[in-house]
């Protein structure tokens, strides 16, 4: 992809204008390394145009995302051509690479990657094609310069793959180490399931990556009141689509500190069921076990605050 087309303040400023925007979530499988973080950070700060809107890190998951926006550009013809995301991302990416060993990392949520997971998502007025041409250069990017496996999904796949497929071929959702945590690389060095970029061995430092472009998710977190991972992973499933639960939530049972266990969940179409009918479930399946259940929590904010942050951000130039 060419990263200086010919693109003017002008084009800019109606690009922007116009709500033609995409935003990036990048997850990394690091949040007790402030070393790393603080050059992650430094390396998205290169091009003012990418605004991080928010972070969210977890240091018992030992993970952290950022939540990236700008805008995107076309030609004349209507194709998308350049997005400041796209080196943002690259940076970003670098500085994980070089900073972070996944052979020496472990947490409580599963991982595959220290880039473990980039998604596009529109904003606006932007399409889908564009999340899904963005997605897939940067994927092509990563692959070949970082020489990392990786796996497209969703609207960035050639058939639509879903991510959870993806993971569950690959072992993601099982622990490698205490029976809840994950921990280094334990997985075969030669992939059995061909990535669709980069090479089909891995190099356990780094591990492979997930990138997609898909429409909004929302992920809610609900802690509950037991350190008996068990009984989270059961409420969990029973509150999954896949359990026969709420249809287009996805959902994981985990170990969250030293006295609770926590529902992680993506609700995949929010605006139909959202998190109060989530927590109205797990309150339920909960009850019948005898357990308490806190109140849940969004990681991000909605697809309105990101704009709005972005904008505000953009304009006073504190981006």
């Amino acid at each position: 992809m060419d990263s200086n087309p010919t693109f003017n303040d002008n084009d800019k400023k109606m690009t922007v204008q116009h709500s033609m925007l995409l935003c990036c979530k990048l997850y990394i499988s690091e949040s007790r390394n402030k070393e790393a973080l603080d050059s992650i950070e430094r390396a998205a700060k290169h091009d003012p145009e990418t605004v991080i809107v928010n972070k969210f890190e977890d240091r018992d998951y030992n993970r952290v995302r950022y939540t990236l926006v700008s805008y995107v550009a076309h030609d004349s013809i209507g194709c998308p051509i350049y997005s400041p995301l796209h080196q943002s991302v690259m940076a970003m990416a670098e500085a994980a690479y070089e900073a972070i060993n996944l052979e020496l990392h472990s947490g409580a949520h599963p991982r595959l990657g220290v880039v473990d997971d980039v998604v596009f998502h529109p904003l606006g007025r932007a399409s889908m094609d564009e999340a899904s041409w963005l997605a897939k250069a940067v994927a092509a990017d990563i692959g070949n310069r970082f020489q990392v496996p990786v796996y497209l999904y969703a609207a960035a796949h050639p058939t639509g793959k879903a991510l959870d497929t993806i993971r569950r071929e690959l072992g993601y959702y099982r622990p490698n180490f205490m029976a809840n945590q994950w921990a280094g690389w334990t997985h075969p060095e030669i992939l059995s399931e061909r990535p669709n970029e980069g090479p089909n061995m891995v190099t356990r430092a780094r591990g492979i990556a997930m990138i997609g472009a898909r429409p909004w998710v929302a992920t809610y977190n609900i802690p509950i009141l037991s350190t008996d991972v068990s009984v989270a992973r059961r409420i969990a499933f029973m509150v999954s689509a896949r359990g026969g639960g709420l249809p287009t939530v996805q959902t994981l049972g985990l170990v969250h500190g030293e006295d609770t266990t926590e529902i992680a969940c993506m609700l995949l179409e929010p605006n139909q069921i959202g998190a109060d009918r989530v927590q109205n479930h797990v309150q339920m399946l909960a009850e019948e076990e005898g357990l308490d259940v806190e109140k849940g929590y969004f990681t991000d904010f909605s697809p309105e605050m990101i704009v709005e942050r972005y904008m505000k951000l953009i304009s006073s130039g504190s981006a």
